[in-house]
């Protein structure tokens, strides 16, 4: 809890002030489009809500589940796993890029993700607009659990969770930055945009979290120049509401009908758009 608490105190001040210094910045340049009052207050209350459930679940995961877990992995033993961080963060963020793969190819995990992808905006508060369900739905062991079998110390795999989702929150902006001089090996801004496009050569890429080279290595991988227009949002059943209730359930509302609809285990299992793609089959073959 205090490892919570101490990182929640720290993205406050972070949040705020990252966000205040983009709003003016884009309003100097008589850009008032990139803000809206209504939007900011929504993703703030969305990000508190996933913040305050994480924290049962780390409560959870880390302190129930993972020490439960680690005597059935490989038990790694060095007496200062300080020397070990670096090599943790980066297995933590390998294990981030397969958790977000999954939470776009599998809809049951789509449901807990879908919310962050359904502003038509980009700014820093965007990267608040989290759902506490991803919470809920499992998608978070797929994180967790490969740190714990492997045997890493469950205070230092914490640590190097929450510091890249702090880096992460640095990707949602569309103000210059000096991390795009890194971009060979390192997540920037500009390919995080990309990541949250929606038309075609958008959809499904840029996974990574600290590091791009994930997205290299298994051809996920799209830079800025090769997109073209971004354009943000989701491609189906866009949620064009401010209602916070309706930001975090409407997938999972969408997903249980086409599950009864059709009565077919694979709405869960298959991508967000499998649905469609029947449909169609369907009306061909009538």
């Amino acid at each position: 809890m205090t490892h919570v608490l101490v990182f929640l105190a720290i993205l406050i001040v972070v949040v705020l002030a990252a966000t205040t210094f983009e709003n003016f910045y884009w309003k100097n340049r008589e850009l008032n489009n990139t803000y809206g009052l209504k939007e900011v207050l929504v993703n703030f209350s969305l990000g508190a809500s996933y913040k305050l459930i994480d924290a049962v679940a780390i409560a959870l995961y880390i302190f129930f589940l993972y020490d439960l877990i680690q005597p059935y992995g490989l038990q790694v033993e060095i007496e200062n796993q300080w020397l070990l961080f670096p090599l943790i963060y980066l297995a933590v963020d390998f294990f981030f890029y397969v958790t977000h793969y999954i939470m776009h190819k599998v809809r049951w995990f789509w449901t807990g993700h879908v919310t962050h992808h359904s502003s038509d905006r980009y700014n820093y508060s965007v990267a608040l607009r989290q759902n506490f369900t991803v919470v809920i739905n499992g998608a978070l062991l797929i994180w967790w659990l490969p740190s714990a079998l492997i045997g890493f110390d469950k205070e230092l795999v914490l640590l190097a969770m929450e510091m890249n989702l702090l880096y992460q929150f640095f990707m949602h902006t569309e103000m210059p930055s000096k991390l795009e001089r890194f971009g060979m090996i390192l997540n920037t801004p500009s390919h995080h945009r990309v990541h949250h496009g929606r038309n075609p050569s958008q959809i499904d890429t840029n996974f990574a979290g600290t590091f791009i080279i994930w997205d290299k290595i298994f051809g996920t991988f799209v830079p800025l120049s090769q997109a073209g227009d971004i354009k943000y949002g989701i491609t189906r059943l866009q949620p064009n509401t401010y209602n916070p209730i309706t930001l975090v359930f409407h997938e999972w509302k969408d997903m249980l009908i086409d599950l009864i609809r059709t009565k077919n285990i694979r709405v869960l299992t298959r991508g967000p758009g499998w649905i469609d793609t029947q449909d169609k089959l369907k009306k061909n073959d009538v």
